[in-house]
């Protein structure tokens, strides 16, 4: 496949496109994120990379052949609560599967807090009038007079999606389907999801909710991703249309169509791809944290032993309060200490930076958009590290008078001066970020200290290197490409798509049979979803496993990579077992050889290759001179630091701090004791000194 790959990562504030032509060079894009139709902001990016190459957008998507999307389409449908009207349907006796959860809470003494409201509510909440049996008998059967009645509440109450979870459908799904049809059949419009289809595992809450959060989205979607690929067509795009998923690959537009969900939190799952690419060009060693600072969020995510860690607890919101995902995703934790978060003082007079952000409108009080509340981003402009001229290379204007005028109003609150109030700003912002980071890597059993870091997103440079510092990093990675580490993850993503089944089997009563007859099921579904993208010109594709495995006493499990295709003797559950004592140890520093092991959950990927680039920044020819401008790495005192750009450096260059590095889309901070070198991979690499 000969042509431009174009990436796309639509955030809450910019929109990033990273384009990659056959000589691997990379040119890239920015543009103010467009909620209302996101084809505007991308055509914006677009067309800031036409004009570098000195072309058209039209030009430009004619000569593309591969075009892969990333959105927060989804989350911020449901964080907003703007999904569609959804029906909820399930056994009679189980109304509450989406009230109660899994009984999670954070301090179970705290009785100040509501407690939280279920994704569907309980009004939606329709119970089917069936059993089966968790051997798969049909204990009652489903009367169609029954499924009648239903029908008719869902057309009375103008239902735009049904989410369908029956107990026991894993094991026999005749009920479900039987159900799926009749709706279908019934009420043409309503968009469903079938439990069995989507998440067929064994936990009760993980596959209800799973499923309730793809049939709410799915009307939207649908819609949202129609609409961009005719968007695409009418600009004379004829390649093909990918979609980022939260697993850390891409799937294409009717996969994602069919199931939404995996598009939710699909944007932070590709830092960590181009991160790991990052460090091995880098020839890192050990484990690696890939943190990804945007304009509303920082988001945390960790690789070891070459794996991106992968975890079925990811939540929409909070943990335990929030709504989990409930599907295998890149494990990537956030919290709001983006560029765009706000600052503001608590009750107790304490300051905090976000959850809130200012986003793209009104935006911080710098972009003179219309907003008037400090941010972290005002604060870089007020204590000199951002040049108000050279936002996005010129493109974009900085008010630095605005950003003074909201962070008074701030330092007037604090009683301290407005230089002050902007470096605690800073501080207060790098300190959640540490918590962030820390979070991450111990409960993972990774020794910060020992960890890499590759730092990406526009926001990145401003604090990542203090950060390091702080939690006793001795490498950063900063790629060129920083600013868009998302889209640039998806040219080093492949098509990837998964499917599961249910089958607990203990270590101690294996059956070799019965768990590869499940692999062969799972083989079925997937080489059918391999078979559909090979007319489409993708071809190489190649089927791996895992599986959810405990202790036999334990209630949560870790998956764990099967290192063969087929269990062939007893040797194979072996090495499997000690597999699974490794990652057990590795996680929790313990393990308890006299217990067996259950698995429960088998897991296949198909994995589809797409051609890969590498990060290679386009030279120019263009140079500007090197010059000082004064910036505060101290809250009270200026340093006149030196102030260098991007495009003046070449492999080997190495600059020692206090300095600044403008690139067109991120700026560096560089503070004393830390220096900085560029990469013939074309990343600035961060080592520190102790004098």
């Amino acid at each position: 496949m000969k042509g431009l790959t174009i990436s796309i990562d639509t955030g809450g504030t910019f929109t990033d496109v990273v384009v990659a032509d056959e000589n691997k060079n990379f040119t890239i894009g920015k543009a103010l994120t467009s909620h209302d139709r996101v084809f505007l902001g991308v055509h914006k990016a677009l067309a800031s990379v036409a004009k570098k190459l000195d072309t058209s957008v039209a030009n430009l998507l004619r000569k593309t052949q591969l075009v892969i999307y990333g959105t927060t389409h989804a989350t911020n449908a449901i964080v907003t609560q703007r999904t569609a009207k959804t029906a909820f349907l399930t056994t009679a006796g189980f109304p509450d599967i989406l009230v109660m959860r899994e009984g999670g809470k954070f301090d179970p003494h705290d009785f100040s807090r509501e407690f939280p409201r279920p994704y569907i509510s309980r009004r939606n909440t329709f119970e089917i009038d069936e059993r089966v049996t968790s051997t798969g008998l049909v204990y009652k059967s489903l009367e169609r007079s029954h499924v009648n009645d239903v029908i008719h509440k869902l057309r009375e109450g103008s239902f735009e999606a049904c989410a369908i979870c029956l107990i026991w459908s894993t094991v026999n799904n005749v009920h479900e389907k039987q159900l799926g049809e009749w709706l279908g059949d019934a009420l043409p419009d309503l968009a469903i999801t079938l439990s069995h289809q989507l998440n067929p595992i064994l936990r009760e809450y993980r596959r209800a909710s799973s499923t309730a959060i793809d049939a709410s989205v799915k009307p939207a979607m649908q819609k949202h991703l129609l609409d961009l690929q005719d968007d695409f067509r009418k600009k004379g795009f004829e390649g093909q249309l990918l979609v980022s998923s939260s697993n850390g690959g891409c799937m294409d537009v009717e996969a994602a169509s069919k199931r939404p969900i995996h598009t939710v939190r699909s944007g932070p799952a590709m830092a960590p791809v181009a991160g790991k690419a990052c460090a091995e060009l880098e020839r890192c060693k050990g484990p690696i944290v890939v943190v990804d600072t945007g304009g509303t969020t920082f988001d945390v995510s960790l690789i070891v032993d070459g794996d991106i860690s992968i975890t079925t607890e990811t939540w929409i919101g909070e943990r335990f309060t929030g709504h989990m995902l409930g599907l295998p995703a890149v494990d990537a934790r956030s919290v709001g200490s983006g560029g765009g978060s706000i600052a503001w003082i608590d009750d107790g007079g304490l300051l905090r930076i976000g959850p809130q952000s200012a986003g793209a409108r009104p935006g911080p009080a710098c972009y003179g958009t219309g907003g008037d509340l400090p941010t972290v981003t005002d604060a870089a402009v007020v204590l000199g590290y951002i040049d108000p001229n050279y936002f996005l290379a010129g493109e974009m204007k900085l008010d630095r008078g605005a950003a003074l005028k909201a962070v008074s109003g701030l330092a007037n609150q604090l009683k301290v001066s407005v230089s002050e109030a902007a470096f605690s700003i800073l501080t207060v912002s790098n300190e959640s970020m540490i918590n962030a980071i820390k979070d991450m890597t111990v409960r993972e059993g990774v020794d910060p200290t020992e960890a890499v870091i590759v730092a990406g997103g526009g926001a990145a440079g401003l604090g990542i290197i203090t950060i390091a510092k702080e939690l006793g990093c001795k490498t950063v990675i900063i790629p060129r490409s920083a600013s868009v580490l998302s889209a640039s993850g998806m040219q080093y993503s492949d098509i990837q798509y998964e499917h599961a089944t249910m089958l607990p089997m203990r270590s101690s009563k294996f059956s070799h049979a019965r768990v590869n007859q499940a692999l062969d099921t799972l083989d079925l579904e997937l080489t059918d979803f391999s078979d559909r993208l090979s007319s489409k010109g993708f071809s190489s594709a190649s089927i791996s496993y895992r599986v959810d495995a405990k202790y036999a006493a334990q209630v949560w499990d870790i998956p764990i990579k099967l290192p063969f295709q087929r269990f062939q003797s007893s040797e194979s559950v072996d090495e499997l077992v000690e597999l699974f004592h490794a990652n057990h140890q590795r996680v929790f520093n313990i393990t308890d050889r006299s217990s067996s092991v259950e698995f429960t959950n088998w897991i296949g990927t198909v994995t589809v290759k797409i051609p890969k680039t590498e990060t290679r920044i386009r030279k120019t020819d263009v140079k500007s001179e090197n010059f000082q401008r004064p910036a505060y790495f101290d809250p009270n005192e200026t340093l006149n630091t030196q102030v260098l750009r991007g495009e003046n450096f070449s492999v080997g260059t190495n600059i020692r701090g206090p300095a600044i590095i403008e690139e067109p889309t991120t700026t560096i901070v560089l503070p004393p004791k830390a220096s900085l070198t560029l990469s013939e991979s074309a990343n600035y690499v961060v080592q520190f000194s102790s004098s």
